[in-house]
Protein backbone atom coordinates (compact mmCIF):
# COMPACT_ATOMS: atom_id res chain seq x y z
CA UNK A 1 0.00 0.00 0.00
CA UNK A 2 1.71 3.22 -1.19
CA UNK A 3 -1.48 5.71 -0.07
CA UNK A 4 -3.22 5.28 2.88
CA UNK A 5 -5.74 7.42 2.02
CA UNK A 6 -6.95 8.52 -1.63
CA UNK A 7 -9.98 10.98 -1.90
CA UNK A 8 -11.52 11.06 -5.16
CA UNK A 9 -13.44 14.29 -6.05
CA UNK A 10 -15.92 14.42 -9.01
CA UNK A 11 -16.71 17.92 -10.61
CA UNK A 12 -20.00 16.94 -11.98
CA UNK A 13 -20.53 17.04 -15.58
CA UNK A 14 -17.26 19.43 -16.31
CA UNK A 15 -15.82 18.04 -19.04
CA UNK A 16 -13.08 19.12 -21.04
CA UNK A 17 -13.68 18.53 -25.19
CA UNK A 18 -15.83 16.82 -27.02
CA UNK A 19 -14.60 12.82 -27.92
CA UNK A 20 -14.09 11.24 -31.30
CA UNK A 21 -17.94 9.80 -31.40
CA UNK A 22 -19.09 13.26 -29.90
CA UNK A 23 -21.54 13.40 -33.59
CA UNK A 24 -23.31 10.03 -32.45
CA UNK A 25 -24.63 11.84 -29.46
CA UNK A 26 -25.12 15.30 -31.27
CA UNK A 27 -22.51 17.15 -29.29
CA UNK A 28 -19.83 17.75 -31.76
CA UNK A 29 -18.48 21.42 -30.43
CA UNK A 30 -18.76 20.78 -26.65
CA UNK A 31 -16.27 21.80 -24.29
CA UNK A 32 -17.81 22.40 -20.90
CA UNK A 33 -14.96 23.91 -19.23
CA UNK A 34 -13.60 25.90 -22.63
CA UNK A 35 -16.81 27.21 -24.03
CA UNK A 36 -18.44 28.43 -20.61
CA UNK A 37 -15.14 30.36 -19.54
CA UNK A 38 -15.28 31.83 -23.26
CA UNK A 39 -18.50 33.10 -22.98
CA UNK A 40 -17.74 34.57 -19.54
CA UNK A 41 -14.92 36.21 -20.43
CA UNK A 42 -12.55 34.06 -18.68
CA UNK A 43 -12.59 31.98 -15.25
CA UNK A 44 -9.86 31.98 -12.50
CA UNK A 45 -8.52 28.87 -11.00
CA UNK A 46 -5.20 29.33 -9.37
CA UNK A 47 -5.05 26.08 -8.08
CA UNK A 48 -6.58 23.74 -10.93
CA UNK A 49 -4.26 25.51 -13.22
CA UNK A 50 -1.02 24.88 -10.84
CA UNK A 51 -2.64 21.32 -11.04
CA UNK A 52 -2.14 21.00 -15.50
CA UNK A 53 -5.59 21.64 -16.39
CA UNK A 54 -5.05 24.31 -18.79
CA UNK A 55 -2.85 22.33 -20.59
CA UNK A 56 -5.83 19.97 -21.42
CA UNK A 57 -7.82 22.85 -23.29
CA UNK A 58 -7.38 26.38 -24.35
CA UNK A 59 -9.48 27.94 -21.37
CA UNK A 60 -9.74 31.89 -21.00
CA UNK A 61 -8.13 32.65 -17.70
CA UNK A 62 -6.38 29.21 -17.27
CA UNK A 63 -2.50 29.50 -18.39
CA UNK A 64 -0.90 26.43 -19.95
CA UNK A 65 2.05 25.91 -17.72
CA UNK A 66 5.27 23.68 -17.83
CA UNK A 67 5.88 22.57 -14.41
CA UNK A 68 2.75 21.33 -12.84
CA UNK A 69 1.96 20.59 -9.34
CA UNK A 70 -0.35 17.16 -10.28
CA UNK A 71 0.06 14.62 -12.94
CA UNK A 72 -2.66 15.28 -15.77
CA UNK A 73 -4.35 13.94 -18.49
CA UNK A 74 -7.85 13.20 -19.93
CA UNK A 75 -9.83 10.14 -19.82
CA UNK A 76 -12.02 9.06 -22.76
CA UNK A 77 -15.50 6.83 -21.55
CA UNK A 78 -15.40 3.66 -22.75
CA UNK A 79 -18.78 3.07 -22.49
CA UNK A 80 -21.98 3.84 -24.12
CA UNK A 81 -23.64 6.82 -22.93
CA UNK A 82 -23.22 10.03 -21.17
CA UNK A 83 -25.01 9.54 -18.24
CA UNK A 84 -24.48 9.95 -14.13
CA UNK A 85 -24.18 6.13 -13.56
CA UNK A 86 -22.87 5.52 -16.60
CA UNK A 87 -19.96 7.50 -15.87
CA UNK A 88 -19.62 6.98 -12.09
CA UNK A 89 -19.70 3.23 -12.89
CA UNK A 90 -17.09 2.98 -15.21
CA UNK A 91 -14.84 4.87 -12.94
CA UNK A 92 -15.37 2.00 -10.55
CA UNK A 93 -14.98 -0.57 -13.26
CA UNK A 94 -17.95 -1.56 -15.04
CA UNK A 95 -18.48 -1.26 -19.10
CA UNK A 96 -22.23 -0.34 -19.74
CA UNK A 97 -23.23 -1.46 -23.50
CA UNK A 98 -26.50 -0.50 -23.67
CA UNK A 99 -27.35 3.23 -22.65
CA UNK A 100 -30.27 3.30 -19.61
CA UNK A 101 -33.44 4.06 -21.09
CA UNK A 102 -34.60 7.66 -21.13
CA UNK A 103 -38.39 9.32 -21.82
CA UNK A 104 -37.15 12.81 -22.24
CA UNK A 105 -38.86 13.29 -25.32
CA UNK A 106 -42.41 11.16 -25.09
CA UNK A 107 -42.74 11.33 -21.03
CA UNK A 108 -43.44 8.18 -19.40
CA UNK A 109 -46.04 5.46 -21.02
CA UNK A 110 -49.43 5.72 -20.12
CA UNK A 111 -49.19 1.72 -18.96
CA UNK A 112 -46.80 3.04 -16.29
CA UNK A 113 -48.34 6.26 -14.97
CA UNK A 114 -51.74 4.38 -14.73
CA UNK A 115 -49.99 1.39 -12.67
CA UNK A 116 -48.74 4.32 -10.61
CA UNK A 117 -51.59 5.69 -9.90
CA UNK A 118 -53.44 2.51 -8.74
CA UNK A 119 -50.79 1.47 -6.75
CA UNK A 120 -50.04 4.95 -5.18
CA UNK A 121 -53.91 5.78 -4.96
CA UNK A 122 -52.65 9.63 -6.00
CA UNK A 123 -53.16 10.67 -9.60
CA UNK A 124 -50.62 11.97 -11.38
CA UNK A 125 -49.56 15.36 -13.13
CA UNK A 126 -47.45 16.67 -15.38
CA UNK A 127 -44.82 13.72 -16.89
CA UNK A 128 -42.92 15.37 -18.72
CA UNK A 129 -39.31 16.71 -19.28
CA UNK A 130 -38.54 19.44 -17.28
CA UNK A 131 -36.30 21.52 -14.56
CA UNK A 132 -37.13 20.52 -11.12
CA UNK A 133 -37.94 24.54 -10.36
CA UNK A 134 -39.79 25.54 -13.11
CA UNK A 135 -42.12 22.68 -12.78
CA UNK A 136 -43.34 23.61 -9.18
CA UNK A 137 -44.11 27.17 -10.31
CA UNK A 138 -45.93 25.75 -13.01
CA UNK A 139 -46.86 22.63 -10.92
CA UNK A 140 -47.03 23.05 -7.50
CA UNK A 141 -50.36 25.12 -7.20
CA UNK A 142 -52.43 22.66 -8.85
CA UNK A 143 -50.12 19.99 -6.73
CA UNK A 144 -51.49 21.68 -3.35
CA UNK A 145 -54.92 22.09 -4.66
CA UNK A 146 -55.23 18.74 -5.17
CA UNK A 147 -52.81 16.28 -3.86
CA UNK A 148 -51.83 15.02 -7.15
CA UNK A 149 -47.83 14.17 -7.41
CA UNK A 150 -46.25 15.80 -9.87
CA UNK A 151 -43.59 13.05 -11.82
CA UNK A 152 -41.17 14.54 -14.84
CA UNK A 153 -37.63 13.58 -16.27
CA UNK A 154 -34.87 14.97 -17.33
CA UNK A 155 -32.42 14.44 -19.84
CA UNK A 156 -31.18 11.84 -17.37
CA UNK A 157 -32.49 8.18 -16.94
CA UNK A 158 -34.79 9.44 -14.26
CA UNK A 159 -38.06 9.50 -13.12
CA UNK A 160 -38.67 11.95 -10.53
CA UNK A 161 -41.62 12.78 -7.70
CA UNK A 162 -42.02 16.03 -6.39
CA UNK A 163 -44.55 16.60 -3.41
CA UNK A 164 -45.31 19.28 -1.00
CA UNK A 165 -43.67 18.51 2.52
CA UNK A 166 -47.11 18.87 4.03
CA UNK A 167 -49.49 17.36 1.78
CA UNK A 168 -47.46 14.43 1.16
CA UNK A 169 -45.76 13.28 4.38
CA UNK A 170 -41.74 12.80 3.37
CA UNK A 171 -42.53 8.60 4.58
CA UNK A 172 -45.44 8.11 2.14
CA UNK A 173 -43.57 10.11 -0.46
CA UNK A 174 -40.56 7.34 -0.09
CA UNK A 175 -43.04 4.89 -0.09
CA UNK A 176 -44.12 6.02 -3.36
CA UNK A 177 -41.20 6.15 -5.05
CA UNK A 178 -40.53 2.36 -3.73
CA UNK A 179 -43.52 1.47 -5.76
CA UNK A 180 -42.08 3.40 -8.69
CA UNK A 181 -39.08 2.00 -8.41
CA UNK A 182 -40.36 -1.67 -8.62
CA UNK A 183 -42.78 -0.52 -11.58
CA UNK A 184 -39.69 0.23 -13.22
CA UNK A 185 -37.95 -2.37 -13.36
CA UNK A 186 -39.64 -3.92 -16.23
CA UNK A 187 -37.06 -3.73 -19.33
CA UNK A 188 -39.03 -1.44 -21.28
CA UNK A 189 -39.30 1.21 -18.43
CA UNK A 190 -36.62 0.29 -16.81
CA UNK A 191 -34.68 4.06 -15.50
CA UNK A 192 -31.66 4.44 -13.85
CA UNK A 193 -33.06 6.29 -10.77
CA UNK A 194 -36.25 7.47 -9.14
CA UNK A 195 -36.17 10.53 -7.28
CA UNK A 196 -37.58 11.59 -4.25
CA UNK A 197 -37.81 15.62 -4.73
CA UNK A 198 -40.00 17.02 -1.46
CA UNK A 199 -40.81 20.59 -1.75
CA UNK A 200 -41.89 23.36 1.11
CA UNK A 201 -43.40 27.15 0.50
CA UNK A 202 -46.36 28.04 -1.52
CA UNK A 203 -47.70 30.30 -4.22
CA UNK A 204 -47.22 33.76 -2.98
CA UNK A 205 -43.81 32.93 -1.23
CA UNK A 206 -42.65 30.99 -3.66
CA UNK A 207 -41.62 26.76 -3.58
CA UNK A 208 -38.30 25.36 -2.60
CA UNK A 209 -37.19 21.92 -2.96
CA UNK A 210 -35.59 20.60 0.88
CA UNK A 211 -32.65 18.81 2.06
CA UNK A 212 -34.69 15.73 2.04
CA UNK A 213 -34.36 14.36 -1.43
CA UNK A 214 -33.89 10.19 -1.74
CA UNK A 215 -32.56 8.29 -4.89
CA UNK A 216 -33.52 4.37 -5.68
CA UNK A 217 -31.26 3.57 -8.04
CA UNK A 218 -30.36 0.19 -9.76
CA UNK A 219 -27.55 -1.81 -8.12
CA UNK A 220 -24.79 -1.91 -10.43
CA UNK A 221 -24.35 -4.60 -12.71
CA UNK A 222 -21.47 -6.32 -11.31
CA UNK A 223 -18.81 -5.45 -8.30
CA UNK A 224 -17.06 -2.42 -8.68
CA UNK A 225 -14.19 -1.87 -7.15
CA UNK A 226 -16.14 -0.35 -3.86
CA UNK A 227 -17.13 -3.60 -3.51
CA UNK A 228 -13.68 -5.29 -3.28
CA UNK A 229 -12.72 -2.38 -0.73
CA UNK A 230 -15.33 -3.12 1.65
CA UNK A 231 -15.11 -6.49 1.52
CA UNK A 232 -11.18 -5.81 2.63
CA UNK A 233 -12.32 -3.74 5.15
CA UNK A 234 -11.53 -0.39 4.07
CA UNK A 235 -13.17 2.67 4.76
CA UNK A 236 -15.05 3.30 1.85
CA UNK A 237 -16.73 6.92 2.57
CA UNK A 238 -19.53 8.37 0.13
CA UNK A 239 -20.16 12.27 0.27
CA UNK A 240 -22.84 13.58 -1.65
CA UNK A 241 -25.19 11.35 -3.82
CA UNK A 242 -22.11 8.73 -4.42
CA UNK A 243 -24.24 6.13 -2.33
CA UNK A 244 -27.37 6.50 -4.35
CA UNK A 245 -25.55 6.36 -7.24
CA UNK A 246 -24.56 3.10 -6.52
CA UNK A 247 -27.49 1.97 -4.71
CA UNK A 248 -25.52 1.62 -1.38
CA UNK A 249 -23.15 -0.99 -2.81
CA UNK A 250 -19.67 -1.47 -1.48
CA UNK A 251 -20.12 2.00 0.42
CA UNK A 252 -19.74 1.84 4.54
CA UNK A 253 -19.92 5.61 5.50
CA UNK A 254 -22.20 8.11 4.51
CA UNK A 255 -22.12 12.02 4.95
CA UNK A 256 -25.38 14.00 2.84
CA UNK A 257 -24.34 17.69 1.58
CA UNK A 258 -26.55 20.40 0.69
CA UNK A 259 -24.15 22.54 -1.87
CA UNK A 260 -20.99 21.99 -3.73
CA UNK A 261 -19.61 23.71 -1.10
CA UNK A 262 -20.88 21.96 2.02
CA UNK A 263 -19.42 19.12 0.30
CA UNK A 264 -16.10 20.35 0.48
CA UNK A 265 -16.49 21.47 4.12
CA UNK A 266 -17.45 17.87 4.76
CA UNK A 267 -14.32 16.29 2.85
CA UNK A 268 -12.09 18.80 4.72
CA UNK A 269 -13.66 17.61 7.84
CA UNK A 270 -13.01 13.50 6.72
CA UNK A 271 -9.73 15.05 5.77
CA UNK A 272 -9.15 15.57 9.73
CA UNK A 273 -9.93 11.91 10.51
CA UNK A 274 -7.98 9.24 10.60
CA UNK A 275 -9.08 6.74 7.89
CA UNK A 276 -7.66 3.97 5.99
CA UNK A 277 -9.10 3.43 2.59
CA UNK A 278 -11.46 5.88 -0.06
CA UNK A 279 -13.41 9.35 0.07
CA UNK A 280 -15.53 9.31 -2.74
CA UNK A 281 -17.25 12.79 -3.37
CA UNK A 282 -19.58 14.09 -5.90
CA UNK A 283 -20.04 17.50 -6.04
CA UNK A 284 -23.53 17.96 -8.22
CA UNK A 285 -24.35 21.49 -8.34
CA UNK A 286 -22.39 22.10 -11.30
CA UNK A 287 -24.68 19.70 -13.37
CA UNK A 288 -27.83 20.01 -11.68
CA UNK A 289 -27.88 24.08 -11.10
CA UNK A 290 -25.85 25.32 -13.73
CA UNK A 291 -25.25 22.68 -16.67
CA UNK A 292 -28.91 21.72 -17.17
CA UNK A 293 -30.01 25.02 -17.10
CA UNK A 294 -27.43 26.43 -19.09
CA UNK A 295 -26.21 28.54 -16.55
CA UNK A 296 -23.05 29.95 -17.75
CA UNK A 297 -21.83 32.16 -15.36
CA UNK A 298 -23.22 30.49 -12.79
CA UNK A 299 -21.12 27.20 -13.61
CA UNK A 300 -18.19 29.62 -13.72
CA UNK A 301 -18.27 31.05 -10.56
CA UNK A 302 -19.02 27.75 -8.83
CA UNK A 303 -16.04 26.68 -10.42
CA UNK A 304 -14.25 29.57 -9.04
CA UNK A 305 -15.74 28.41 -5.69
CA UNK A 306 -14.40 25.11 -6.05
CA UNK A 307 -10.93 26.14 -6.74
CA UNK A 308 -10.72 27.99 -3.69
CA UNK A 309 -12.51 25.14 -1.44
CA UNK A 310 -9.68 22.98 -3.16
CA UNK A 311 -6.97 25.52 -1.76
CA UNK A 312 -8.34 25.16 1.83
CA UNK A 313 -8.71 21.09 1.62
CA UNK A 314 -4.89 20.68 0.03
CA UNK A 315 -3.36 21.53 3.66
CA UNK A 316 -4.86 18.20 5.01
CA UNK A 317 -3.99 16.02 2.33
CA UNK A 318 -0.26 14.51 3.71
CA UNK A 319 2.66 13.03 2.07
CA UNK A 320 0.67 9.26 2.57
CA UNK A 321 -2.53 10.59 0.94
CA UNK A 322 -3.56 11.04 -2.98
CA UNK A 323 -5.76 13.58 -4.17
CA UNK A 324 -7.56 12.38 -7.60
CA UNK A 325 -10.04 14.95 -9.28
CA UNK A 326 -11.85 14.04 -12.39
CA UNK A 327 -15.58 14.24 -13.67
CA UNK A 328 -18.77 11.74 -14.93
CA UNK A 329 -19.13 13.46 -18.40
CA UNK A 330 -19.75 16.63 -19.31
CA UNK A 331 -22.72 19.16 -19.62
CA UNK A 332 -21.24 22.20 -21.78
CA UNK A 333 -23.64 25.07 -20.86
CA UNK A 334 -23.12 26.91 -24.27
CA UNK A 335 -24.77 23.53 -26.22
CA UNK A 336 -28.16 23.12 -27.28
CA UNK A 337 -31.08 21.59 -25.54
CA UNK A 338 -30.14 20.68 -21.77
CA UNK A 339 -28.62 17.36 -22.32
CA UNK A 340 -25.33 16.11 -21.10
CA UNK A 341 -22.57 16.22 -23.69
CA UNK A 342 -20.34 13.70 -24.77
CA UNK A 343 -16.73 14.88 -23.02
CA UNK A 344 -13.46 13.80 -22.49
CA UNK A 345 -12.87 14.72 -18.80
CA UNK A 346 -10.02 16.03 -16.74
CA UNK A 347 -8.15 13.79 -14.77
CA UNK A 348 -5.78 15.88 -12.04
CA UNK A 349 -3.76 13.88 -9.47
CA UNK A 350 -1.52 15.18 -6.43
CA UNK A 351 0.45 14.15 -4.34
CA UNK A 352 2.22 17.21 -2.15
CA UNK A 353 5.43 15.58 -3.16
CA UNK A 354 4.73 15.29 -6.77
CA UNK A 355 6.90 16.87 -9.58
CA UNK A 356 3.72 16.51 -11.65
CA UNK A 357 3.67 15.46 -14.92
CA UNK A 358 1.35 14.98 -18.39
CA UNK A 359 0.23 10.83 -18.08
CA UNK A 360 -0.85 9.60 -21.37
CA UNK A 361 -4.50 9.91 -22.48
CA UNK A 362 -6.83 7.19 -20.63
CA UNK A 363 -8.76 5.17 -22.82
CA UNK A 364 -11.40 4.51 -19.92
CA UNK A 365 -12.30 5.68 -16.56
CA UNK A 366 -12.19 2.93 -15.47
CA UNK A 367 -8.28 3.53 -15.11
CA UNK A 368 -8.90 5.10 -11.59
CA UNK A 369 -10.47 2.11 -10.07
CA UNK A 370 -7.47 0.30 -11.50
CA UNK A 371 -5.27 2.63 -9.41
CA UNK A 372 -7.12 2.57 -6.60
CA UNK A 373 -7.76 -0.90 -6.27
CA UNK A 374 -3.94 -1.40 -7.02
CA UNK A 375 -2.89 1.09 -4.40
CA UNK A 376 -4.83 -0.84 -1.66
CA UNK A 377 -3.98 -4.30 -3.08
CA UNK A 378 -7.80 -5.46 -3.34
CA UNK A 379 -9.12 -7.26 -6.56
CA UNK A 380 -10.13 -5.22 -9.30
CA UNK A 381 -12.34 -5.40 -12.39
CA UNK A 382 -11.63 -6.39 -16.07
CA UNK A 383 -11.22 -3.08 -17.28
CA UNK A 384 -9.37 0.01 -16.52
CA UNK A 385 -4.55 -0.28 -16.17
CA UNK A 386 -3.59 1.36 -13.01
CA UNK A 387 -1.66 4.42 -13.32
CA UNK A 388 0.09 4.06 -10.02
CA UNK A 389 3.54 3.46 -10.98
CA UNK A 390 3.28 6.69 -13.86
CA UNK A 391 2.85 9.05 -11.17
CA UNK A 392 5.43 11.59 -10.11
Amino acid sequence: MKYKRIFLIIMDSVGIGAMPDAINFGDVGANTLANLAKVTNGITLPVLESFGIGNLADIKGVAKINQTRANYTKMAELSNGKDTMTGHWEIMGIKTETPFQTFTDTGFPKELIDELERKTRRKVIGNIAASGTEILVNLGPQHMKSGAIIVYTSADSVLQIAAHEDIVPLEELYEICRIARDITMKDEWKVGRIIARPFIGDEINGFKRTTHRHDYALSPTEKTVLNYLDESQFDVISVGKIRDIFNGSGINQHYGIISNHDGMLKTIEIAQSNFLGLCFVNLVDFDALYGHRRDAMGYRLALEEFDRDLDALLPHIGEEDLLIITADHGNDPTHAGTDHTREYVPLLIYNRYFKGAELPVSETFADIGATIADNFNVSSTEHGESLLKKLR
